[in-house]
């Protein structure tokens, strides 16, 4: 399981981060200055190639931790939401480490 979480970790960090240059950076150049590269390629990457990611790896962790359905569609959902992702993943961890069988990680504030 330690494994999985980091996985999901990692991947909805780079979700986050992609979402907030999406919103924040290029949708305000293409529509204030008409430029369209920032846009393009992040929106590309996010919807292609790393949000389907984030939602395999959470799909696993869920299954791995047996994640109540509201719980993980709400994180599946966060993967889609500027800064609410952050949240998300910050919420979900706390939520595996606090389960009874979650192994006691060395360092369990990383990333």
């Amino acid at each position: 399981m330690p494994g999985a979480l980091l996985r999901y970790r990692v991947i909805a960090w780079i979700v986050s981060i992609l979402l907030i240059v999406l919103f924040c950076v290029g949708i305000p150049l293409e529509f204030a200055a008409g430029h369209k590269g920032v846009d393009a390629v992040v929106g590309v990457a996010h919807g292609v190639i790393f949000y389907p990611l984030y939602l395999i790896l959470t799909l696993d962790l869920a299954r791995r931790v047996k994640m109540p359905p509201v719980r993980l569609v709400l994180t599946l959902v966060a993967g889609t939401v500027p800064f609410v992702s952050f949240i998300a993943e910050r919420e979900t961890t706390k939520w595996v480490r606090a389960l009874p069988e979650a192994p006691v990680l060395e360092d369990q504030h990383a990333i």
